[in-house]
């Protein structure tokens, strides 16, 4: 907890505007929710800049993304894809190991074996680049808005503790 406070505190001392700052983070966060592994500080890049939100802030985001929250995030990406494409997710819970489902593609990325990546690759990644990119847009607004009012109070105490420190 002491080190998400510590993050928070350095992330509204960064120069920049609060728009800027909660932009940034809400971009990697945006990315974490995309099945594209492995390129997330690209996109959190890339995103960042079109936004004109901090990019150094856009890749701290990223960490939304992480070995814990990856199953999580994965599972639901599958489900809610299979739902938005099929109207159902199929019935009983089986999923796709991801595991294997990711070594196979990197092999067949390595061999330069197209035909490979598409057997191993579509029926898993299909429906979570499907449900990515509305939950991307879900996510980055959950985290724009209050992180947008947690830093603009958090200028504005610096700013007035400042002004009064300068008065005495």
């Amino acid at each position: 907890m002491r080190a998400a406070r510590y993050t928070m505190h350095r992330m509204a001392r960064m120069p920049g505007s609060s728009y800027s700052i909660a932009a940034g983070f809400a971009c990697g966060a945006a990315v974490s929710f995309t099945p594209f592994v492995g390129t997330h500080f690209l996109w959190a890049t890339l995103l960042a800049w079109i936004v004109r939100g901090n990019i150094i802030v856009a890749l701290i985001g990223t960490v939304v993304g992480n070995p814990w929250t990856f199953p999580f995030i994965w599972v639901w990406l599958y489900e809610s894809g299979n739902w938005l494409i099929k109207g159902s997710t199929g019935g009983g819970r089986h999923y796709p190991n991801f595991y294997s489902t990711f070594a196979h593609m990197m092999d067949a990325l390595l061999r330069f074996d197209l035909n490979m990546l598409i057997e191993s690759a579509v029926p898993v990644i299909w429906p979570m680049f499907v449900s990515g990119i509305p939950t991307a847009i879900v996510v980055w607004f959950a985290f724009y808005v209050p992180l947008k009012k947690m830093i603009d109070g958090y200028q504005h105490r610096r700013h007035h503790r400042r002004l009064n420190g300068a008065q005495k």
